[in-house]
Order: C-alpha cells, then sequence, then structure tokens
C-alpha cells in the first residue's frame, strides 16, 4: 500500500530526524517508492524550511534531531477547521486521549492572533454535530496506549477477552499489527498464536492485557487494506459474491448518495429506483445492512443472499406476530 504523499513527507522527516544518515536507496525501499519521488520529497521538505544534509563519506541524507519546524500562522479557515475537530467532532467517535486533544486544542486558541480566535468562538458557537451510536469503552486511553507501545516495540500481548464468537472470556495471545477504527468502536488487528491466523479484537471487549516477555518480527509489512481486503466491513470471508440490489424510490436517493463499499457500482431507473452493484468477499456482514431497508429493498443477486434475507424476514414475522411468546418467557 502506497503512503499518502503528504503523511510519507511527514514520516520522511521523522526518519532522517532519527540520529542515522539514510541513502536514497534505504529511503526508496523504506517508503516502497522510487528514488525519483524520494528526491521530490525532499525538494519538498526543503521548500518548507527543513534542512537536511547529504553526507558525500556516507552516501546518506539526515535532519539534525533537535529541529523543529517553525511555528506558522494559522488562516481562519485553518484554525476552525482544527478547534471545529477538537471541540465538536472529537465527539463523534471514541477517540483515545479526548482530555489531550481537548488541552492541546486551547493551546492552539490561546496562541491565535484576537480577531482569528474570536471569529473561531462565534463560529464554533453555531455548529454542533450528533454522535452516533457507539462502543463503550471506560479503558480506551489505557487500552489504546497498552497496545499502541506493543505495536511501536514489537512486543507480544496477553489478552482477556471477553468473545462473542466464542461465547467466554478467553486467555488470547497476540502480536499486535494495527489499530483501527470501524463506525462505531475501536479494533486491534494482528496475528494471535492462539487462533494460528490474522484476526480482528475489539478493545471494548478487552477485559486486562499485559505484555509478555517475547517481542516478535513478523508484521511490518501488514496492511490492513489488503488484509481486508473486498469485505463489506471486517469480516473476510474468503468467498467473493457479486451483489445486484433493487433499491426502491422511498430511499433510492439516500443510498445512491453514499459511496458504501469500492467496488459501488450504480444505474438509475426511469421509476426512481435504483440498481446497486457490489463485489464483496462474504455476505454476512452485507446482509445485516440489507436487512436495515426493510420492506424497500430486492436482491436480485445471488440466490444465497436472497434466501438468507427471506429466511430473516420470516423469523422477524414469527417473532412479532400477535400471541408469540416473548423470550423472555421462553
Amino acid at each position: 500500500m502506497k503512503t499518502p504523499r503528504v503523511g510519507r513527507v511527514i514520516r520522511l522527516l521523522t526518519t532522517l530526524q532519527s540520529g542515522r544518515d539514510y541513502s536514497a536507496d534505504d529511503l526508496s525501499r523504506i517508503f516502497k517508492t522510487s528514488r525519483r519521488t524520494i528526491f521530490r520529497d525532499l525538494k519538498e521538505l526543503a521548500g518548507v524550511g527543513v534542512p537536511y544534509k547529504y553526507s558525500p563519506q556516507t552516501g546518506g541524507y539526515a535532519v539534525d534531531p533537535e529541529f523543529f519546524l517553525p511555528p506558522i500562522n494559522l488562516s481562519i479557515r485553518e484554525a476552525l477547521g482544527l478547534l471545529l475537530l477538537a471541540h465538536r467532532l472529537r465527539a463523534n467517535i471514541q477517540a483515545p486521549f479526548k482530555e489531550s486533544v481537548l488541552l492541546a486544542a486551547l493551546k492552539i486558541e490561546n496562541n491565535l492572533p484576537a480577531g482569528v480566535r474570536r471569529y473561531c468562538n462565534s463560529a464554533l458557537r453555531t455548529i454542533s454535530a450528533r454522535p452516533p451510536a457507539q462502543a463503550h469503552s471506560d479503558l480506551l486511553d489505557n487500552r489504546f496506549a497498552g497496545i499502541q507501545d506493543a505495536i511501536l516495540n514489537k512486543r507480544k500481548l496477553l489478552l482477556q477477552y471477553d468473545s462473542l464468537f466464542d461465547g467466554r472470556c478467553m486467555a488470547v495471545e497476540l502480536c499486535p499489527y494495527h489499530l483501527l477504527y470501524n463506525q462505531r468502536a475501536w479494533y486491534v488487528l494482528g496475528y494471535s498464536s492462539t487462533y494460528r491466523s490474522i484476526r480482528t479484537f475489539k478493545l471494548s471487549r478487552i477485559k486486562d492485557l499485559r505484555l509478555l516477555s517475547g517481542e516478535f518480527t513478523n508484521g511490518g509489512d501488514f496492511d490492513p487494506i489488503e488484509y481486508l481486503g473486498r469485505a463489506w466491513s471486517m469480516i473476510p470471508e474468503g468467498k467473493m459474491y457479486s451483489v445486484n440490489l433493487r433499491f426502491l424510490p422511498k430511499v433510492a436517493n439516500n443510498v445512491v448518495d453514499v459511496q458504501w463499499h469500492s467496488t459501488q457500482k450504480v444505474a438509475r431507473c426511469e421509476d426512481g429506483s435504483a440498481i446497486v452493484e457490489f463485489r464483496v468477499d462474504g455476505l454476512g456482514e452485507i446482509s445485516w445492512w440489507v436487512l436495515g431497508y426493510g420492506d424497500q429493498v430486492q436482491v436480485l443477486a445471488p440466490a444465497e443472499l436472497r434466501t438468507r434475507i427471506v429466511k430473516a424476514a420470516e423469523n422477524i414475522i414469527r417473532l412479532n406476530a400477535p400471541g408469540h411468546t416473548p423470550v423472555d418467557k421462553l
């Protein structure tokens, strides 16, 4: 997976400040890009005032570890964008270190020119964001920090994990590779010797974690996008399906306004409905999404998905039929 340009340039700066010299070939291997791209990124660093140096003796580049980018004057939009994220939108996800985020925002705000600060304060009073449903995690900061340290130091973890799949709390040994926020919760992805495969674990279901003495060497090239592949959300099942759905006019516009999946294709119909196609790995996750549209969606293909939806609808009718015994009375 190629690193986005801005992120790559920032990583280049931190790499060159590590205390050793790196040749253009070294940097090309680290960032999985061409020497030409490395030279272009070095030129961009120079353009923003970063004084990197080249050593003829080592054939490498470096930046003084003590160097810091000078403070910059933020425009109104830049300042408002940062403060908006910190003051308002941070409530929209289960963000770790929320208090630290707020403190950083206050430091930025206190150093803004008076006119920019007044504008931002007035604007923020007119903007709000309703947080979506989220997983509860009272220990998110501790869990996140502990796992992040383990990832950076390549340390194995022992989790006490409340597994919905296994129906019990179990000990799981994990080589953590990556932290991922998806929809309503944080997850850690890594190799589990317990399951002998790469697995995904929800942070809010981790009851306890501790560092193990062993380190791991794999996982440096782990790519979460490649791992998740064409899964609808988080769970690749190892079998690809072409899903073809017809959304009725009542919901068609709302559906096609959103890019739900990277493979999404849309065809509008004269009656106002829309045919939406996906190419996905597995039917489990997309089944629940289709059911959320109730009687406003028709499954055209595959037949296996149509059968799943029909069975689920029959169960809904059975569970909600008059005279049906409530679950807690069974």
